[in-house]
Parts: C-alpha cells; structure tokens; sequence
C-alpha cells in the first residue's frame, strides 16, 4: 500500500528515475525531508530504548567536550531554561555533571560521566545497526554522500 508520504516520492521516482532528468530543487528537498524524518524517528526509537526522550540523547550527542549549557541550548535549538530541565534529569541518572567553567564560576560546563560516555556510545552503536537508509551503500557511495553532506553544511571535506 502506497501511503500519501510515499507518492510524491514514486512520481519523482517516475519522472526523474526512468529518464536520467535532472532532479528538481523540490524532490532533493522532499528526499531530504523524508531522510532526515526517518532518521529522527529511528534516533528517537533507540533513546527510548535506554530511557532517553528525543531531547536528552541530542544532549548526550553534544557533549564531546565540556560544554556551557547556554551552548549546549544553542546547539539543541532551545530555550535555556529547557536545557536546565534536561540537564536536571541527565544528571539525576548520574550521566552528566555541572563544573565551574575555569576562568568564570558562574557560568556552568557540563560533562560527561564515564556512565554517560557509556550510554552515549551504546546509543551510538544501536543506531547504526541494521541502518536501512544508509547499509546498502557501498563504501564509496558512503565517501561520496559524507562529502557531498559536509559540503552543504559548510565543513571541510577532512573535518569529521
């Protein structure tokens, strides 16, 4: 059964596959849009899976080094205040910590624990198993979209 979802992506499939066209802004836009959807809710499976909401795994994402929380706000796209929530439940579970930032005591550096680092890395590693949207790719398709998507978001290609 063909969902709404599916049919703009079928009649792109009909017109652009079959006849080597060009595909249109839209399309990209829609395949995009319909990847990074599947992606989000695969993301959001896997963090419930170790009791993390959506919001909470990013969080853990983010923090490869100690991290401002107003930083960490910005990168999730959210209010302060919102983080202060998140960060309160994190570190309830003993995943993260809040440290003085050297230089300014006010301003508070969140941290991994070796608990968080753990989970974080798990949460990882289940995400990339048995990944549908990117398994079938060969490695030098992976070169190729790693390249063309470190493009559009403005890194290097060596930047990792």
């Amino acid at each position: 059964m063909v969902t709404s979802k599916d049919s703009w992506v079928l009649r792109a499939a009909d017109e652009f596959g079959e006849s080597g066209a060009d595909p249109s802004m839209e399309e990209l836009v829609g395949l995009l849009f319909r990847l990074t959807g599947d992606l989000r809710q695969r993301f959001t499976d896997c963090a419930a899976e170790f009791d993390l909401t959506f919001s909470q795994a990013m969080a853990l994402r983010e923090l490869d080094e100690p991290l401002p929380m107003r930083d960490l706000a910005d990168r999730l796209c959210c209010d302060a205040s919102n983080v202060t929530g998140i960060v309160d439940r994190l570190e309830s579970r003993g995943l993260v910590e809040r440290r003085g930032a050297p230089g300014d005591r006010r301003v508070k550096q969140l941290v991994l624990t070796a608990a968080g680092r753990e989970l974080r890395q798990q949460h990882r590693d289940n995400l990339t198993v048995d990944l549908p949207l990117l398994q079938d790719l060969s490695a030098t398709e992976r070169r190729q979209l790693a390249g063309l998507l470190r493009r559009s978001v403005g890194m290097s290609s060596t930047t990792v």
